[in-house]
């Protein structure tokens, strides 16, 4: 990429990561902090020291981590938290110190040329795989290494300025660096920064979760942006789009911030509406406290496996029971849908081990999961039961396929908690399967409501995986078939008399609810953060939405 003209706009277009806009000048991320590591040959009897090294190193980057995950749990959210366990664990792999101490002994090199050595090997075995998820998952060890490497160097992640002693060190600047990494999103002052703009690192990485739970506009798949870019470069981030503008015009700033004009890390609450419905998505017990304060009108996804997840464990039938009363009272009368455990794909349970799939967004996931894990379920479905003593409970299948496999969840449902004599439990279904919509009218008979998972939904639809930058700009919610389907499923419910809601990222944006309503769309669940300016963008349409929820 060659360097762009000074003071004259230029636009990019990159992969979306975190949703917002900021128009800021430039920090430069040091990615390079370690290309002065000393690199020697070592003696025989000063091998045992340069393991004693590498050893100390492990604890001090140990407790690094257990300082992050308590400070991520705290701002974010134990779910991602958990991001740092998984980098934990391969700090403290007995293979990976096997593979260092072998190079130290065999090679005569040094700790810190051992540790890139094997971490760069296993770094780029994962990266040779021809799976989206398991490359994404590569950056874990580079990040390990950048850590160890830090410890040896007694240095912590920085910045690289040209301003010298004059610099803003990222407070109110937009941060460019090489990779998108959990370092980038924790070790800086994510407090006043206001942007991220990356060469590499997908949606699912983990360093672009944590952006989205710390709400920072964040751009990345622009090669070589880093080595063209100059600190202090005037720049315009948008998250939503994945536009980048280079020193930007002020008709294009004044044009930018005029379409994004509820653009606010704490949006204030918007009261609900007579005839459209503004449910929240929440991941965890603790989010019922935020949709309660932005006057949700229910939770429509409770995505319960990242309770299990964010536990390192699973959860015992009273745990989850505490957990799910703890939602249903907070959010004082209003209906929660509990979404039954997801695992799969890049969601696997800490209980146990599931296996390698070539293609696990095509694999044993969803529906097909639990199934086929009834100890699972049946926890589950009985912490569900016992719950729906205190009042109606709504339970929602995931991935489900087919009209028979949803009757042969319901009915283990059933039996697993017959027993108990359970109070009211409405049974509904996710529309994030082609061949689930094609049979929403049977599905829809059965069930008691259903909610269209867009982001699958679109996945399945396209056969586009909107993380791989190869293919992610075919990835557009303007593309007339999903409206169609859209249209002909709120047209089925309406005449099977069935709530049909929408959630996915579409639901969370403004701009889509037009089309939504015209589709005959009268309810979306959306994070928590989104609902303001949902409910504004509806209630700003010179015609109302009619009845019909």
């Amino acid at each position: 990429m060659k360097d762009y003209p000074a003071h004259k706009e230029t636009r990019l277009k990159g992969t979306p990561l975190s949703e917002g806009f900021a128009i800021a000048r430039v920090c430069l991320f040091n990615d390079r902090r370690h290309n002065a590591m000393p690199v020697y040959r070592v003696s025989d009897g000063a091998i045992p020291e340069e393991i004693e090294r590498f050893d100390r190193a492990v604890v001090s980057a140990g407790e690094r981590l257990d300082e992050i995950r308590g400070e991520v749990g705290r701002r974010v959210g134990a779910a991602e938290a958990e991001i740092f366990v998984a980098q934990k664990m391969i700090l403290s792999d007995p293979t990976m110190r096997r593979r260092v101490v072998a190079l130290i002994r065999e090679d005569r090199v040094n700790a810190e040329q051992a540790v890139v050595e094997a971490l760069d090997e296993y770094e780029g075995r994962l990266l040779a795989v021809d799976n989206q998820y398991m490359q994404e998952r590569a950056s874990d060890f580079g990040e390990i290494k950048r850590r160890l490497l830090d410890v040896f160097g007694n240095m912590r992640p920085d910045l690289q300025c040209a301003a010298g002693g004059h610099c803003q060190r990222g407070k109110n600047r937009i941060v460019v660096a090489e990779t998108l990494t959990p370092a980038l999103t924790v070790d800086l002052d994510m407090e006043h920064l206001l942007g991220l703009i990356t060469e590499r690192g997908g949606r699912n990485s983990h360093g672009a979760i944590l952006a989205r739970g710390l709400g920072i506009p964040a751009v990345s798949g622009l090669r070589g942006i880093r080595s063209a870019m100059a600190c202090g470069t005037e720049i315009l981030v948008n998250g939503t789009t994945g536009e980048v503008v280079i020193w930007p015009a002020e008709a294009t700033v004044a044009a930018t911030a005029a379409a994004h004009p509820a653009a606010q890390r704490e949006p204030a609450p918007h009261e609900p509406l007579a005839h459209f419905r503004v449910l929240a998505n929440i991941r965890m017990a603790e989010d019922a406290a935020e949709a309660l304060r932005m006057k949700a009108d229910g939770v429509g996804l409770y995505r319960t496996e990242l309770e299990v997840i964010a536990a390192g464990r699973m959860l015992s039938e009273d745990d989850l029971f505490e957990r799910y009363r703890g939602v249903w009272e907070c959010m004082q009368g209003r209906p929660v849908v509990f979404r039954l455990f997801d695992f799969g794909s890049d969601k696997k349970p800490p209980c146990f081990k599931m296996p390698n799939e070539e293609n696990p967004q095509l694999g044993w996931r969803g529906s097909r999961f639990l199934l086929d894990s009834p100890d699972l379920l049946r926890t589950q479905a009985r912490a569900l039961a016992r719950l729906s003593k205190l009042g109606p409970v709504q339970v929602m299948y995931p991935m489900v396929v087919s009209v028979d496999q949803f009757r042969s969840l319901k009915r283990t449902f059933d039996e697993l908690v017959a027993d108990l004599n359970p109070g009211p439990i409405r049974h509904g279904v996710m529309l994030e399967v082609p061949s689930a919509c094609l049979q929403a009218d049977v599905l829809l008979r059965e069930a008691d409501f259903a909610s269209v998972g867009t982001n699958d939904l679109m996945q399945y639809l396209l056969a586009v995986d909107r993380d791989n930058e190869r293919v992610a700009h075919d990835f557009s919610y303007d593309t007339p078939v999903l409206w169609d389907l859209l249209r002909n499923l709120a047209r089925t419910a309406a005449v099977a008399g069935k709530e049909l809601s929408v959630c996915g990222e579409m639901a969370g944006d403004p701009k889509h609810m037009p089309m939504l309503i015209e589709a005959g769309i009268r309810s979306v669940s959306v994070s928590a953060r989104r609902i303001s300016s949902v409910r504004a963008s509806v209630a700003s349409m010179s015609t109302p939405p009619g009845a019909g929820i």
